[in-house]
């Protein structure tokens, strides 16, 4: 793995790889498959003993879209029960985090359009992906790393501590901290 390939992971997934967040979802530079698949393994082999697992959601040309995520936070998002009717609405049988996971994934293969159900495997607030759904992306009351509906006070403070733990884990890696390292065991 290089190290602008380690470089995005952290750029990208540090609220995730900080415990702060359940996921995150980027874009992952690559020169095929093949080499996506790879790094996939090795970012698995380095951060599965902090609970932290990531997977290839689809590939274009270029470009693997990379969700990293803590199988046991999104666990506990999916017993909220606003998550579960959203998801059950959405097809999904919210009866493991693999079985969802697949879904999406087979979702982002097969659509043209993305899911717009994503939000709750990012943990975002149902209520802002309920409003995101039902408003075709429009009248929210603010944006920033979503469209928010519901509290914008909350969702302020969270995008604040996003950005704030990715200026930090960045400038740590720079000091030297390894990606491993970086991961909070949770």
């Amino acid at each position: 793995m290089s190290n602008e390939s380690i470089d995005t992971i952290i750029r990208s997934g540090a609220p995730t790889l900080a415990g702060i967040k359940t996921a995150n979802l980027f874009g992952y530079p690559c020169s095929g498959p093949e080499e996506a698949a790879r790094d996939v393994r090795e970012i698995n082999r380095l951060l599965a003993k902090k609970g932290i697992c990531a997977i290839i959601l689809c590939y274009q040309e270029g470009r693997a879209l990379l969700y990293l995520f803590r199988p046991r936070k999104l666990a506990e998002d999916l017993k909220k029960a606003e998550v579960r009717a959203l998801l059950n609405r959405e097809g999904y049988p919210v009866c493991s985090v693999g079985r969802c996971v697949n879904i999406l994934r087979e979702k982002m293969k097969s659509q043209d359009i993305f899911p717009h159900e994503i939000g709750l495997f990012l943990g975002y607030p149902p209520e802002d992906v309920r409003g995101f759904i039902e408003n075709k992306a429009r009248n929210y009351k603010f944006s920033g790393y979503w469209k928010v509906y519901g509290n914008p006070e909350k969702a302020r403070k969270a995008f604040d501590s996003y950005k704030s733990c990715t200026l930090r884990c960045v400038q740590l890696h720079k000091n030297g901290t390894s990606l491993p390292e970086l991961a909070v065991s949770c």
